[in-house]
């Protein structure tokens, strides 16, 4: 499981948000402020690269796991061979073809570039100022996947996916876009949570790639256009009171009520009680693993111990 949002992936993502936004709570505030600052440039190459069920696999190489500079070399890098198959692949949807998707095919340097350009420069202004929320919910679903893998094996981690995706050992089912089967033969499979991702999983077209899974996290509205300055402890106090806030600062990566009700010196009813208030607060999540409940915290609960900034991007400043 990847440790983080890949960069690429999420660029991508972010120009069908754009398209087909998906839920108005969670992505309305993020189109309001991307619309106005996204290029021109950049939509007229990247839009005609993503703009249905298949999209190149060259966009997403695997070096974004390492981060956006090792990504936009690796795309530079796109051997001819991948670039001609991945364009013959999208001309298959049969929309209207650019001259310089043509040249791209035959391995032109100067539109490899475009590209890469423009992909970089999207990132900048639809990705980059998000961030830290979008690891923020990515943390927070890795708790809960790290405590399902911890408890039931790699057998309770693939059915914590469910219904987004379906179990049947020794076979994972997975709707996408479009159709195929992925044979691993020991290569292994890597989850990619996404922030900007919306509705179902999605993976390479080519099967002989390294298998890459990338599925959408839970959002939640509140807690991702949170507002209000970062808390420190003792006001937190005077705010939700000493208990819950201690409730809340031993949860961690994910806890259960009987470890928070042991870390805190309270009863495991107490607990149940404390957790109930800030679940409804949004500072907190609650989900089933196995037998157990397990509490994660949020965006906005982290915000509130002053873990992380909080805030649309632009009451924050980037140096």
């Amino acid at each position: 499981m990847a440790g983080e949002p890949d960069p690429m992936w999420e660029t991508v993502f972010t120009m069908f948000r754009l398209t087909r936004p998906g839920q108005t709570p969670i992505f309305g505030p993020w189109r309001e402020q991307v619309v106005p600052a996204v290029r021109r440039a950049d939509l007229d190459i990247l839009m005609p690269l993503v703009r249905g069920p298949y999209y190149p696999d060259f966009l997403t190489p695997a070096e974004g796991q390492l981060g956006l500079p090792y990504a936009i070399e690796a795309l530079l890098s796109t051997p001819t061979a991948r670039l001609r198959q991945d364009m013959l692949e999208l001309a298959r949807l049969g929309e209207p073809t650019p001259s310089w998707m043509r040249r791209l095919a035959e391995g032109d340097r100067t539109v490899l570039e475009r590209v890469a350009g423009a992909m970089r420069s999207h990132h900048e202004v639809a990705v980059a100022p998000f961030w830290s929320e979008a690891q923020a919910h990515v943390e927070a679903d890795r708790s809960r996947r790290a405590r399902a893998l911890l408890d039931h094996g790699v057998e309770g981690l693939l059915n914590s996916f469910r219904p987004m995706m379906q179990w049947n050992s020794p076979v994972l089912e997975v709707e996408t876009p479009f159709e195929q089967s992925i044979e691993l033969d020991g290569r292994g499979l890597i989850l990619v949570p996404s922030y900007f991702s919306w509705n179902s999983p999605d993976v390479l077209r080519d099967p002989t790639l390294p298998p890459v899974l990338v599925y959408p996290v839970e959002r939640d509205p509140a807690a991702f256009w949170a507002t209000g300055p970062a808390a420190n402890g003792g006001s937190v106090a005077a705010l939700i009171g000493q208990t819950r806030t201690s409730v809340l600062e031993s949860i961690g990566d994910g806890s259960t009520t009987s470890e928070l009700a042991r870390r805190v010196g309270v009863s495991a009813a107490s607990v149940s009680q404390h957790t109930s208030v800030l679940r409804e607060a949004r500072l907190i999540q609650t989900s089933r693993a196995g037998k157990a409940v397990l509490h994660t915290i949020t965006p906005l609960g982290a915000a509130l111990l002053g873990d992380r900034p909080v805030g649309p991007p632009e009451s924050r400043r980037t140096d």
